[in-house]
């Protein structure tokens, strides 16, 4: 799957890692220059693009033309609603996705403007990869039946057994690696060394694991 993602922020940051790891063509773009050089090293497998996706000669040279999903993601509806319309209106992107931010401009988010599926901040990242689940603690957010893969979450509580551990000490089943670890609310580079908190939520990359072997695993 192609996916173009517009806003290099915490969310935008955080599904392309998601995404790259199970194997999908990222481009994430953002008009911030140095928040774009700062993302080179942490995101090694996603295409950074520096521009501002309203405009339609960014957009393109992002990779609109060959995009399966673009995802709008900036933290301004008004951007948002904008490269949403130019990639369903102009570049016939099939599945367009945007976060809303204001609650009182959900309404507008519609295909109108070339939204496909509307995010509320509550739910940004289950609702973007439409496959929105209950809420429990490890939840598969996302089915990637071409690649053959699963993007399962879980969040390390309290009383998860894994608190205090280092990641490299916890045994995963086996075709199963971890993606990202979201700490206060930042996506971070999952080193082995890295000692578990309550609090981190963990999204993984598995062939064969399901949701209630990662959860054994952690909790």
């Amino acid at each position: 799957m192609n996916v173009l993602i517009a806003g290099a922020g915490r969310l935008g940051t955080q599904i392309a890692q998601v995404l790259s790891a199970a194997r999908n063509e990222v481009t994430l773009i953002d008009s911030d220059d140095d928040r774009v050089a700062a993302l080179q090293d942490r995101l090694p497998g996603v295409l950074l693009v520096a521009g501002d996706a309203c405009e339609p000669t960014r957009l393109e040279h992002a990779g609109a033309l060959t995009a399966d999903l673009v995802l709008a993601t900036t933290g301004d509806d008004e951007d948002n609603l904008v490269i949403g319309l130019l990639a369903k209106r102009q570049f016939s992107v099939p599945r367009v996705a945007a976060r809303v931010n204001d609650a009182d401009n959900a309404w507008l988010f519609d295909a109108r403007w070339g939204i496909d599926v509307a995010v509320p901040t509550a739910t940004p990242l289950i609702s973007l990869i439409e496959e929105a689940t209950g809420a429990t603690d490890t939840v598969a957010l996302l089915r990637l039946s071409k690649a053959g893969v699963d993007v399962i979450e879980t969040a390390i509580t309290p009383q998860s057994r894994a608190v205090g551990q280092a990641l490299g000490e916890v045994s995963l089943p086996e075709g199963t690696v971890v993606a990202t670890i979201v700490r206060d609310g930042q996506p971070t580079v999952p080193d082995p060394a890295i000692r578990l908190r309550a609090g981190d939520e963990l999204l993984l990359v598995s062939h064969s694991a399901t949701e209630r072997e990662i959860h054994t695993a952690f909790q």
